[in-house]
């Protein structure tokens, strides 16, 4: 950044996907949407409160499209827009589909900081998308009181290989792929308790691109996938409970080097109360401590949650391992029952 610009994250009330909405106030915000007509073609839309919407084309392509855009979690601009940039590209993966375009959302506050710092954030979005194979093609910029960026997201998928967050079956084993802690790593940079190695665990976890999605018709039994975001683990796993109307059962929550640590001394952030308050009434089993501010804390760019059938469970996790995801584990499974969440083990 030019010298004499304030830090980017002291520019923001919030940062990364810890800025969503409560979801008790979203559900809120979504009952007064009055219902959409009926689409034929239309194959994911509102109702599930799934990653993205899938519109069929023809027999062999559907168009999936999302959006998804925060204020920084660091203070890096480059890094800003890897993490943002991933992070929106994420939404196309959970529904199997496989990125082709992306335009840019960008609001600044162009009277603080200078064109050379936006225009890092913007190298930094352009550049993950390069990775992921795609073009920036265009988008829309504002100029905002508080920093803000992130993609809209296009990509295609088979329409007979969409991948739901709703579809899971009881007996169905839960596969996280990136463990938890990202809200916890962030609270510690801002607090600036997150020394060097710290920072390095944040970012290759929030810049990891999760194009495994698309992969995952490769593996027999996957049921349902959805990545887990501002919401947390818990938020994401009762998102796909209630979407096939079963219990969702958690028995692991693998933490980020050093995040454990963190949580022992009283690092996590607003948003963890924010949606433990939101949906804890869901869940079974869970009392106050450091586990539960692990599974309720918000992860910018984190991982996806799969719900496999308990014979693919090896095959998926060696497929996610093959992909990059060397700490990707088994964290649950899917049990007949209300929809709900429930501790076990």
């Amino acid at each position: 950044m030019s010298a004499g610009e304030p830090r980017l994250t002291t520019l923001a009330h919030g940062g990364g996907c810890g800025c969503k909405i409560s979801p008790g106030v979203l559900a809120e915000l979504m009952r007064a949407m009055p219902p959409a007509a009926p689409f034929a073609d239309l194959l994911v839309g509102t109702d599930t409160s799934d990653d993205a919407a899938v519109w069929r084309l023809n027999e062999t392509q559907a168009l999936v499209a999302t959006t998804d855009f925060f204020m920084p979690v660091v203070d890096d601009p480059f890094d800003f827009g890897r993490i943002a940039a991933t992070n929106a590209l994420s939404d196309v993966y959970a529904m199997g589909g496989r990125p082709i375009l992306a335009l840019a959302l960008l609001g600044m506050p162009v009277n603080v900081l200078s064109p050379a710092t936006i225009g890092r954030v913007l190298e930094g979005g352009a550049s993950v998308c390069a990775a992921a194979g795609i073009p920036v093609a265009g988008g829309h910029s504002i100029d905002s009181v508080e920093p803000i960026y992130g993609l809209v997201a296009l990509g295609l998928v088979d329409p007979n290989r969409v991948l739901t967050n709703r579809a899971a079956r009881p007996g169905d084993r839960l596969v996280l792929t990136k463990p938890l802690g990202v809200g916890v790593l962030s609270a510690a940079f801002k607090a600036g308790r997150l020394g060097e190695h710290g920072y390095r665990t944040l970012i290759d976890a929030t810049t990891r691109l999760n194009a495994l999605g698309a992969r995952l018709h490769q593996v027999p039994g996957v049921h349902a996938v959805t990545d887990v975001t501002g919401f947390g683990l818990l938020g994401h796993a009762l998102e796909m409970a209630r979407g096939a109307g079963t219990t969702v059962e958690i028995t692991h929550a693998p933490a980020l080097p050093g995040v454990e640590a963190l949580l022992a001394e009283g690092v996590r952030t607003g948003a963890s109360a924010r949606n433990w308050a939101a949906y804890g009434a869901e869940v079974e089993g869970l009392e106050p401590g450091p586990r539960r501010d692990l599974l309720t804390d918000p992860q910018t760019s984190g991982g996806l949650l799969i719900a496999v059938a308990e014979a693919g469970a090896d095959r998926l996790l060696a497929l996610a391992r093959d992909e990059g995801f060397a700490a990707a584990a088994v964290v649950g499974r899917v049990v007949d029952g209300p929809a709900g969440a429930r501790m076990a083990g």
